[in-house]
């Protein structure tokens, strides 16, 4: 089996060591990187070459990148080329919405992620080689199809031929009569929707799937007769009951009275670009959030600064002096957490020491008013002041999604317990620090468990993006870090710890004045599981205390137990 053919990606940039930086980044790709210094070389490189993804600075010395964007869209051949801005200087909205106008489908901001740059240009290479394959085999098809279908019913092995043909093709290739029965289904369709051949042939396409059309079954039928032809998006069902979205192309034949549809799932290119639209939206949100502070933060300073003078004056007695006093303790208590806010959008291009406890501390404080209107009691165990290089807004992300999940798995409350202790990481034999975030909520059912971390899988149904775990998975990731959970029901009670370990070279540790260690007993408790495996007579399947195994330990376990 050949491997697909590599598509061109272009690199624009005057910098050297920059494109040098993309190419180390995009090289997991696999495909071919083109470097070009100039918006000259890069237009003489688009009249030869056949390129998927642009990826440009905006500032470059003799034509930038919003006008080398112009030229490009201004051409036929070049109209469908995705292209991505890059900039470290250019980067208010109003720059970014200049971007999207000259026909930009993206604009990053510098320092880049890897990860997500990487990301996001794998989704539009894939988007066009997909696109190519699918030009090259609807032509192919056409002329078959133009070729072949006078001679369909007239002989058997020409309809063998064509079939095994249409097999080769990765898309869901099926021929019906006007009616809707299905005569042909290649392998592409029994790969898509999971009837075999012989179940699908005969019954009624659109029935079987479920079709949700767009408009009317019979408009659409109607427009199929009126111009041969019918293009656009169905939400159809799969045998194991999920609801995909198609990208459906119909073709008439009114000689055989017979229809050629060739249908392709484009569900997860769907819910990228949904993606791609909500982080942009979250991140214009918190710029907001930040500058609201920091508007509220300078009134509050002088608002501080009159009770401060208010309580000096001698006009006030003891009672209003009291009051005066709470007003000013509220005060400084709203200052404090327009700081908290500001600091999760100053973020510092350099790696900085981040305290666990104190970045914990920060988090549950902002959601402290949503814990006690949810009822959920909160506990908090630091055995360590661990410290590790790194950036705050990474780590504050991957502990604030696994705390929401945690509350939001209590609606009728319940207990939410923190701990961070040292830990070490036995495969690795590295010392570390572990945050244990455990919660008697719902639990996790184990036909979740394989899946919990992958890309928009969520329990949530329609209320989550499936996308928190995953993001924080991968941040871990660049820590050399890792994510693990146990989920388990004891007693009638559920009880579910997500377990969160970091190295950190040279650690030492200094124990805090708040609490020793849990004490260690022996527990009567089954064998050990799986990590993510659900038990339903035990404590996380006795991990003992030193255990590497992901998961909760086995002090973790006892503090759920008592939970």
């Amino acid at each position: 089996m050949t491997s697909a053919p590599k598509v061109n990606i272009l690199l624009v940039d005057d910098q050297p060591a920059k494109l040098l930086s993309y190419e180390v980044i995009l090289a997991e790709l696999g495909e071919n990187l083109i470097r070009a210094t100039s918006a000259n070389e890069a237009l003489q490189i688009l009249l030869k070459t056949d390129v998927a993804v642009v990826l440009m600075d905006v500032s470059m010395p003799d034509v930038d990148g919003f006008v080398l964007a112009d030229f490009i869209r201004q051409h036929p051949r070049f109209q469908k080329i995705a292209i991505i801005f890059i900039s470290g200087v250019h980067i208010a909205d109003a720059d970014k919405i200049q971007g999207y106008r000259s026909g930009a489908v993206d604009y990053i901001l510098v320092p880049v992620v890897p990860e997500v740059l990487r990301a996001k240009v794998g989704v539009f290479v894939e988007l066009h080689r997909k696109t190519r394959l699918l030009e090259a085999l609807n032509s192919n098809l056409e002329k078959l199809v133009e070729e072949r279908t006078g001679k369909l019913r007239q002989s058997e092995a020409q309809y063998r031929t064509k079939a095994a043909l249409l097999d080769l093709a990765s898309e869901a290739i099926i021929v019906r009569d006007l009616p809707g029965a299905i005569r042909f289904w290649n392998t592409g369709a029994e790969k898509l929707y999971g009837w075999s051949r012989e179940e699908a042939q005969g019954k009624d396409l659109h029935e079987l799937l479920g079709t949700i059309f767009p408009s009317s079954r019979r408009e659409v039928e109607e427009t199929l007769k009126e111009f041969g032809e019918w293009q656009g998006n169905l939400l159809q069902t799969t045998r194991d009951g999920r609801q995909i979205t198609i990208s459906c192309h119909k073709t008439l034949n009114r000689e055989e009275n017979a229809i050629l549809e060739v249908n392709r799932d484009i569900t997860i290119q769907l819910q990228t670009e949904e993606a791609l639209r909500n982080a942009e939206r979250l991140a214009a949100m918190g710029r907001v959030a930040g500058i609201i502070a920091h508007e509220i933060n300078n009134p509050l300073t002088s608002i501080m600064n009159i009770f401060y003078l208010l309580k000096s004056h001698p006009s006030l007695d003891n009672h209003a002096r009291c009051y005066a006093d709470m007003a000013e303790q509220e005060l400084r208590r709203l200052s404090h957490i327009t700081r908290q806010t500001l600091s999760f959008y100053r973020e510092s291009r350099d790696p900085v020491q981040v305290i666990l406890r104190e970045l914990l501390d920060n988090i549950l404080e902002l959601q402290g008013r949503d814990l006690r209107d949810k009822r959920v009691a909160l506990q908090k165990q630091y055995f360590t002041d661990a410290a590790l290089n790194g950036f705050p807004i990474e780590l504050r992300q991957v502990f604030l999604n696994v705390l929401l999940n945690a509350v939001q798995a209590m609606p009728g409350g319940g207990i939410l317990r923190v701990s961070v202790r040292e830990a070490m990481d036995w495969p690795s034999n590295r010392p570390g620090a572990a945050v244990s975030i455990v919660d008697t909520g719902t639990g996790i059912p184990p036909k979740d468990a394989k899946r919990l971390f992958e890309p928009f899988f969520s329990t949530k149904a329609t209320k989550g993006t499936g996308l928190g775990l995953w993001i924080s998975k991968g941040i871990l990731q660049k820590y050399e870090g890792r994510i693990s959970y146990r989920s388990f029901r004891h007693q009638g009670r559920c009880v579910t710890c997500f377990r969160i370990f970091i190295p950190i070279s040279g650690l030492q540790i200094r124990h805090s004045n708040g609490g020793g260690r849990l004490r260690r007993r022996e527990l009567d408790l089954e064998p050990s599981r799986e990590p993510g495996e659900e038990t339903s007579n035990g404590v996380f399947g006795g991990v003992p205390a030193d255990a590497s195994e992901p998961g909760c330990s086995s002090s973790e376990a006892e503090a759920a137990q008592r939970i």
